[in-house]
C-alpha cells in the first residue's frame, strides 16, 4: 500500500510544530493531526458558555480550550488547539542548566550539544524581556523581595515569546485599549501587535502580542505544503506494509467520524499524557505495537510546580491579572538553598468578569459614549476587584522523576481503560517545602502575609503546567522507551518528539528544552 504522506504529525505544540516544520522544508509530505481547534482572536474563550473546556471523554461536545485533568494528588493542565501548549502557557523561555543532562540522560545530549538548537529556538520565537518602562507591580515586588533577602544576583527577567513597544507605559491615556498595540509583519509573515498588558496570555492574547508556535513555526510548515488538519483526535497506529497506518476520529457537528491515514514515518507529539497514552492503548488495548518497551509510562515528573499567595493589605496596586503572566525569575537552580534545585517566578491569571463583561459589550457597543463607558468600567473592574492586592508565587523544580502513567479500567465502565496516574508526594517533599519556605519569606521581605493553597495545605494536592516523562529517552528498550533522537526502541520511524521523551525534570519552565530537543531530532531525520 503506498503511503498517503512521508510523515504523521501528531500534535502540533513545540515538539510538533517544530518537526512539521522542518521536514516539511526537507521536502516531505506532512500531514498534522491536532485533536483540537484552530483557534483565532475572536474565538478565544471569554464569557460563560464560551469552550472553555476539552474533554477527553465527550471530545465531540466539549473540545474547547483546556483540558484538565485531575488524578489522585495531581491535576494536570494541558492547552488543546493548533499550536499545542504555546497557547495557554506563560510564554517563558529558558534554558535548563547544563548539570541538567548529566543525571538520567544519555550522553549524547548534554547543553553544549543542545546549545545550537535552542539558539534557533530563541531566533524563531523572537524571545525578548519585559521593558524596564512597563515592569508591573509583581515583577517589583518580586524583585525587591528578592534584594531584601541577598538574592539580587538570582533575579533576572525572564526571556518571553512576546513582542514588546518601548512606547507603551501605564501612564498612557488608557493604556489597556488596543489602539496602542503597534502592528507589524513579523519574521514569518504573520500579523500581529505588541503587549498592552492586557494579562491574557494563558487564554489568547486578544493582540496577537504573544509569539505563539500559531504565528511561527506552524505557518511556516503550512507554506511549505504541511496539512494541517485540526479537530482530529487520534486513537492507535500499527504497522502497514513497511509504513503506519493511523487511526483517528475527526470531530464534525459533534460527532466522531472514524477515518484513518498511511506514512512511512510518524512522530508523536501530543505531549506528555497524549503521547504516553496513544502507546499504551498501542501496546495494551490494540496490541498493534507490542513490543514497545516495558519503561512506557514510567518517569513522570511534575517539574515540582507549585503555587502559593501572598496578601498584600497596604498595596492595592498589584493588579495581578494585568500584563505579562510572568515576568521575572529567582533562580536556585544550582541547589543553593537548602540543597534543592527550583526556581520562583512572579505569576498571574486573566481577569475572568473583565473578559466576560468585554466580550459581551465589545460587539453591542458602538457609539462614542458607549465606548467611552465601557473603557471606564474596564478601569474599575481592574482596580475594584477583591484580587487588587493579592499575589501569587509559582515554583518549579527538580522533583522525584518517579510517576507512572497507565491505563486502568473503572469499576463503573469496565468495558473501557482510562487514563491513570501514581504520584506519592513524599518522594518529592523536600523540594516542594524548600519552594513554600522560599515563597514565604519573599512574602514577609515585602510586607506581605503568605498563604497557602488550601489544595496543598490540606490535601497535598498539586496543579502542573508541565507534565514530563512517560515516553523517556533511554539507551535501550530496557532503559527508555525512545533514543537520544526520540526513536521508539523496536520500531523504525515512529519518533515520540515532545515532553514526554524527557527523562527527568528540566527544573525551569520545560518548553524552550522541548523545542530543542525537537530541531535537534529533526535535523537528524533522513
Amino acid at each position: 500500500m503506498a503511503a498517503s504522506f512521508d510523515v504523521i504529525v501528531i500534535g502540533s505544540g513545540f515538539g510538533g510544530a517544530i518537526m512539521a516544520r522542518r521536514l516539511a522544508e526537507q521536502g516531505m509530505r506532512v500531514l498534522v493531526l491536532e485533536r483540537g481547534r484552530r483557534w483565532e482572536p475572536s474565538q478565544y474563550p471569554r464569557k460563560p458558555g464560551d469552550a472553555w473546556v476539552y474533554s477527553d471523554d465527550h471530545p465531540g461536545l466539549f473540545n474547547g480550550w483546556l483540558d484538565m485533568r485531575f488524578f489522585r494528588g495531581m491535576t494536570v493542565a494541558q492547552a488543546a488547539g493548533v499550536g499545542g501548549g504555546s497557547l495557554c502557557y506563560s510564554s517563558v523561555a529558558v534554558e535548563a542548566r547544563p548539570d541538567v543532562f548529566t543525571r538520567g540522560w544519555p550522553a549524547e545530549i548534554t547543553h553544549q550539544e543542545l546549545k545550537p538548537y535552542y539558539d534557533t529556538v530563541a531566533r524563531e520565537m523572537d524571545l525578548q524581556v519585559l521593558p524596564d518602562g512597563q515592569l508591573t507591580r509583581r515583577f517589583e515586588l518580586a524583585r525587591d523581595a528578592s534584594r531584601n533577602l541577598g538574592y539580587a544576583a538570582r533575579f533576572a527577567k525572564a526571556p518571553l515569546a512576546v513582542s514588546f513597544s518601548p512606547d507603551w507605559h501605564y501612564g498612557l491615556d488608557d493604556p489597556f485599549d488596543h489602539k496602542h498595540s503597534r502592528q507589524f509583519t513579523n519574521a514569518h509573515g504573520q500579523t500581529q501587535g505588541t503587549c498592552v498588558h492586557l494579562g491574557n496570555c494563558d487564554l489568547g492574547c486578544d493582540v496577537r502580542a504573544k509569539n505563539g508556535l500559531d504565528v511561527n513555526y506552524i505557518p511556516q510548515a503550512e507554506r511549505r505544503g504541511a496539512d494541517v488538519r485540526p479537530l482530529c483526535l487520534v486513537r492507535y497506529i500499527e504497522p502497514a506494509d513497511g509504513a503506519y497506518r493511523v487511526i483517528f476520529d475527526r470531530i464534525e457537528h459533534g460527532r466522531l467520524v472514524r477515518s484513518h491515514e498511511t506514512a512511512t514515518r510518524v512522530v508523536l507529539a501530543a505531549g506528555s499524557l497524549g503521547s504516553t497514552e496513544i502507546l499504551l492503548r498501542c501496546r495494551d488495548q490494540y496490541r498493534t505495537l507490542p513490543l514497545v518497551s516495558a519503561t512506557l509510562g514510567t518517569r513522570w515528573s511534575a517539574n515540582a510546580n507549585f503555587i502559593s499567595m501572598a496578601v498584600y493589605a497596604g498595596d492595592e496596586n498589584i493588579r495581578q491579572s494585568t500584563g505579562p503572566t510572568i515576568s521575572g525569575m529567582l533562580d536556585f537552580a544550582d541547589g543553593g538553598y537548602r540543597n534543592q534545585r527550583f526556581v520562583v517566578e512572579d505569576d498571574g491569571f486573566p481577569n475572568l468578569l473583565l473578559n466576560a463583561i468585554k466580550a459581551s459589550l465589545d460587539s453591542r457597543v458602538r457609539t462614542r459614549f458607549g465606548r467611552q463607558l465601557l473603557d471606564e468600567l474596564e478601569e474599575f473592574v481592574r482596580d475594584d476587584t477583591p484580587l487588587r492586592n493579592l499575589m501569587l508565587w509559582l515554583g518549579a523544580g527538580q522533583d522525584a522523576g518517579d510517576g507512572r502513567i497507565f491505563l486502568k479500567r473503572r469499576w463503573f465502565t469496565p468495558w473501557k481503560r482510562a487514563l491513570s496516574l501514581s504520584w506519592q508526594v513524599e518522594p518529592s517533599e523536600g523540594v516542594l517545602e524548600a519552594i513554600e519556605s522560599m515563597h514565604q519569606n519573599l512574602t514577609e521581605a515585602t510586607g506581605g502575609r503568605f498563604r497557602s493553597m488550601p489544595t496543598w495545605s490540606l490535601l497535598k494536592s498539586l496543579l502542573t503546567l508541565h507534565p514530563l516523562g512517560g515516553c523517556p529517552i533511554g539507551t535501550s528498550a530496557d532503559n527508555g522507551v525512545v533514543d537520544h533522537l526520540g526513536r521508539v526502541f523496536g520500531y523504525p520511524n515512529l519518533i515520540v518528539a515532545d515532553g514526554a521523551v524527557l527523562p527527568t525534570p528540566t527544573v525551569r519552565n520545560p518548553s524552550h528544552t522541548i523545542a530543542a530537543l525537537a530541531e535537534r531530532m529533526a535535523a537528524h531525520v533522513q
